[in-house]
């Protein structure tokens, strides 16, 4: 995996801002021509340092439920059951964390149907222990800027 630079870093924080920003644009902001920030924007994506995407928020488009599922898991199935989480499409979000649970999972699904129907599949899954969901009520706080380099 290529190391990212202080360019690679100052074209990320650009992005962070507006994702829609022209490759031209970037170059100027920081000074260097548009074939490198091409060149360093494709490296970038292709080593997974980043990715573009339409965020969506489901509390204004009226429908579906967003929420949260902590998942605890026996250790000696950790693998197994990190597979199997991946495979499941209404999860978009998975990580390995501390503390109680073993994996943090963020999920939408269209209705409350839906989300038992996926907490139930979740706790099917050989190595699951417990699983705790809660639904989002409200954003309160959302960014993609934070200050990280």
């Amino acid at each position: 995996m290529k190391k990212i630079d202080e360019t690679d870093i100052k074209i990320i924080k650009l992005l962070q801002k507006n994702g829609r920003m022209s490759n031209t644009k970037i170059a100027k902001c920081i000074g260097i021509s548009e074939p490198t920030v091409r060149y360093r924007l494709q490296n970038l994506f292709k080593e997974e340092y980043i990715q573009i995407a339409a965020i969506i928020d489901p509390m204004k488009l009226g429908n579906g439920i967003e929420g949260n599922i902590r998942i605890q898991a026996d250790i000696k199935q950790m693998q197994q059951v990190t597979e199997s989480l991946k495979l499941i499409s209404e999860l978009f979000y998975v990580t390995r964390v501390s503390g109680k649970a073993d994996f943090d999972t963020s999920f939408f699904v269209k209705n409350m149907h839906e989300a038992k129907v996926l907490i139930d599949r979740i706790n099917l899954i050989d190595g699951v222990l417990n699983t705790d969901m809660v639904t989002v009520l409200e954003y309160v706080k959302e960014r993609y800027d934070y200050d990280w380099g």
